[in-house]
């Protein structure tokens, strides 16, 4: 009987085996272009600015920078995810296509409270930009700088850029929320608080991107981010969905770990940290609360994070919708002209010429005002 048993485990593997070895693979990335590899050749520099403590990682290709100099991408990790070889995939293909990356790492796990995230994160970003402002390899164009947030980094992405004016940083053209989440839900709440969200730029271009998987959460958030930003019109707001397809393997799928992608080569723990100054301010007493700690979903969510692996989602999808955005933002063009472009929404095809689920893009109707009647809201009487 077991013997029956293990011949019959050992022929439903090797079917399943000859069923993978036969099924169609996934589009390869391009070599170039929008979601492309870029330059193969060259050396990508890894760095630290700041402090130890509160350090933000900069990555940059090697060799002068463009008499122009480089676009800036200030990248705002997942809460939980600090080590920025968990984004490394996208953040090799943004250096090798000339970007110049920040990683503000604005959270200490277990040690920061999701409300005092947007305080440290501004401060990182302003100094960062301050020390980096003379270094003619780095050489930032704060004329195009765009700011991709994953999860409670998308809130965070857009609370920067509302402050941005006030506090003297580049405004940034464009705002990219990859599967957004995190945010407080009122002000005593866990989560990052949104703050004036109305303040941001008018000529900013705005993209949320979700998945199919585990999306309601995202899509409630996303919505909540591009209706709060009140003054950016919404021929300038862009929601785009990522679809999950199964037609060939390994199989496409869209979760909220999605825009992940490791690379071990930007490790935190490989890249030299400058010394911590002598005059550097002591820290004020640590005092713990329950807000710190990572939430068994969140430590869930952390790891799939610590294990994706870029794929077609990622080049074709995240990357490739980054890269038009950002070509759109810094030329002036809007959300209506980007999702008109027909290679928004392709993701090609399968290797046996079927085509990968297309993306779904739409601009969100424009939010009504409240009725008013004698001056006051309706609602109201």
């Amino acid at each position: 009987m077991r013997l029956k048993v293990l011949r019959a485990t050992l022929a439903a593997a090797f079917v399943a085996a000859s069923c993978a070895a036969q099924a169609a693979s996934p589009p390869a990335q391009p070599s170039e272009g929008p979601g492309g590899v870029g330059d193969r050749k060259v050396t990508i520099v890894k760095r630290a600015l700041g402090r130890p403590s509160a350090p933000t990682y900069a990555f940059y290709a090697a060799g002068s920078a463009p008499e122009a100099g480089r676009p800036v991408a200030v990248f705002l990790h997942g809460w939980g995810a600090v080590n920025p070889q968990s984004y490394g995939a996208w953040i090799d293909h943004l250096a090798r296509q000339g970007w110049l990356v920040l990683f503000p790492r604005f959270q200490e796990v277990n040690r920061t409270k999701p409300s005092d995230a947007p305080a440290v994160a501004e401060a990182l970003v302003k100094a960062a930009f301050t020390e980096i402002a003379g270094d003619q390899e780095a050489k930032p164009d704060t004329g195009r700088v765009a700011m991709i947030g994953h999860l409670a980094g998308a809130p965070l992405a857009m609370d920067l850029a509302a402050s941005a004016a006030k506090e003297g940083s580049p405004v940034p053209k464009l705002i990219f929320a990859a599967t957004p989440g995190g945010i407080a839900s009122g002000p005593k709440s866990r989560g990052i608080p949104l703050d004036g969200l109305d303040r941001i730029a008018p000529e900013t271009l705005i993209v949320a991107m979700v998945g199919d998987k585990d999306a309601r959460a995202a899509d409630l958030a996303s919505r909540r981010l591009l209706r709060e930003a009140s003054a950016v019109p919404s021929e300038r707001k862009l929601f785009v969905r990522a679809l999950s397809d199964d037609h060939g393997f390994p199989a496409l799928t869209a979760t909220l770990a999605a825009p992940a992608g490791l690379d071990t080569a930007f490790d935190a723990g490989a890249i030299k940290m400058p010394p911590e100054p002598k005059d550097a301010p002591k820290p004020p007493p640590f005092r713990w609360s329950a807000e710190m700690a990572l939430t068994g979903e969140q430590q869930t969510l952390v790891s799939q994070i610590n294990i994706a692996r870029a794929d077609a989602l990622d080049y074709l999808g995240f990357w490739k919708t980054f890269d038009l955005a950002a070509a759109a933002a810094f030329s002036g063009a809007d959300a209506v002209s980007l999702k008109g472009n027909p290679r928004l929404a392709d993701m090609e095809r399968w290797s046996d010429g079927w085509p990968v689920k297309r993306l779904a893009v739409e601009v969100p109707k424009p939010t009504k005002a409240p009725a008013v009647a004698n001056g006051a809201e309706v609602g109201r009487h």
